[in-house]
């Protein structure tokens, strides 16, 4: 009986409050929860609640990490050693006042403004809980950011974090029978390396950016292979390695992707990734989803239209990426260690020199003219602004890219 419970797991119907604070009372120490040796007796500020100033001296309303909101305390501000904490609140206090038309912080704040307050405390708590679970999930190099300025939506439900794809139920993914045995592949390729096997050319250059057109295939070295994990034919295997952040849009787009760190021309950023199924389920999910008023249809017809992938509760970082009619992204079909030309891996490349701070995008309704006669399409939509999906509907979606040559609609 014992075995076959190892791997099974409920959900805990405690909050992390109610957790930590258990774990402080019963003297237990707790790695995911910040409870330690040094601090399970400790006093420490959680957030600010409030403030208030009485004569020439400043209070604050304080919410004690590990204790139930019941025990908040008032607490002058000299007593209190918590300098980012401070600053985010009075951050968070301008911010509302400027949107009350406000000039100057009162001696005691109301129920409107303090309830602002604590429900923006809560939020990036929230949105800390899930960024670190994020990047204790991610296997790649670039570290996961996650910050809403815009409103109090947290995480989204029904999501769960995957680095690679997730084959559906009857559906198998055929891997490489052999590998190159090049010892330089961009160099000296024996038989033209993985490319060549396929009677293609090498996709990338010194550097790794990618220099073949759209709708050319890549085929990647593969675990077979006698080159090393330093390869230049090894890219988008490697993993995303920038520094991203999902944020809040401010124009209803819902969630979006910026990178954080600079990204040159034809750099790889990132895979579409989520469950593959066969198109018959496609078009199941796809009503379900019309009706919802989001998709994350991605179709695989790089041979033939068999497959699609569905980013919509399995998925990686692109599932937060928006559209645009003007995008930064470009989408290549890539081979590594599976040789199925009908299930190949979504790997995306920027277009142009993307700049710290801006958003990433691509077209859901590219048009490629292909150098073989093979294209890619998203059958997707403005998912997170809540909009419908399916162009077999002949929905007219409207488009909120905002850029100079945005189509007006995506369907």
């Amino acid at each position: 009986m014992a075995e076959n419970l190892k791997d099974c797991s409920v959900p805990c119907k405690m909050s992390w409050d109610e957790l930590e604070n258990l774990c402080r009372g019963e003297k237990l120490h707790c790695r995911e929860l910040g409870v330690n040796r040094a601090n399970v007796n400790e006093y420490e500020v959680e957030f600010l609640c409030d403030y208030k100033k009485i004569k020439e001296e400043e209070f604050y309303f304080v919410k004690w990490r590990g204790f139930p909101e019941s025990e908040n305390t008032w607490e002058p501000k000299r007593n209190l050693k918590c300098p980012k904490l401070m600053k985010q609140f009075h951050l968070d206090l301008d911010k509302e006042l400027r949107r009350q038309k406000r000039r100057c912080i009162p001696k005691k704040l109301d129920k409107e403004v303090t309830s602002f307050l604590v429900q923006k405390a809560k939020l990036r708590q929230s949105l800390q809980r899930w960024e670190a679970q994020l990047n204790q999930t991610c296997n790649h190099p670039g570290r996961i950011f996650v910050i809403n300025e815009v409103d109090f939506e947290g995480p989204p439900k029904n999501f769960t974090y995957i680095n690679n794809y997730k084959v559906g139920k009857g559906i198998v993914l055929n891997e490489m029978a052999v590998g190159c045995e090049c010892k330089n592949c961009l160099e000296d390729p024996v038989n033209g390396c993985c490319p060549g096997a396929s009677l293609h050319r090498m996709a990338y250059n010194e550097k790794g950016q990618v220099r073949i057109r759209p709708g050319q295939p890549i085929y990647e070295c593969n675990n077979r292979c006698s080159c090393g994990p330093e390869c230049p034919n090894r890219v988008v295997q490697k993993g995303v390695q920038f520094d991203l952040c999902i944020f809040k849009t401010e124009n209803g787009r819902g969630w979006g992707v910026r990178t954080l760190q600079h990204i040159k021309k034809n750099t790889f950023v990132m895979e579409y990734v989520g469950e593959i199924i066969t198109t018959d389920e496609a078009e199941r999910r796809g009503h379900v989803y019309d009706r919802q008023g989001s998709t994350y249809l991605f179709d695989l017809d790089y041979v033939e239209d068999v497959y699609t992938v569905d980013a919509a509760h399995l998925g990686n970082i692109s599932h937060f990426v928006n559209h645009s009619c003007n995008p930064n992204l470009q989408v290549y079909n890539v081979f590594i260690n599976n040789i199925d030309e009908r299930l190949p891996r979504i790997a995306l490349f920027s277009t142009r020199s993307i700049r710290a701070g801006e958003e990433l995008t691509f077209d859901y309704k590219m048009q490629i003219n292909p150098v073989d006669t093979e294209s890619t399409k998203m059958d997707s939509s403005f998912s997170l602004a809540g909009l419908p999906s399916s162009p077999k509907k002949r929905i007219r979606v409207e488009c909120r890219c905002g850029s100079a040559s945005c189509r007006k609609y995506l369907f």
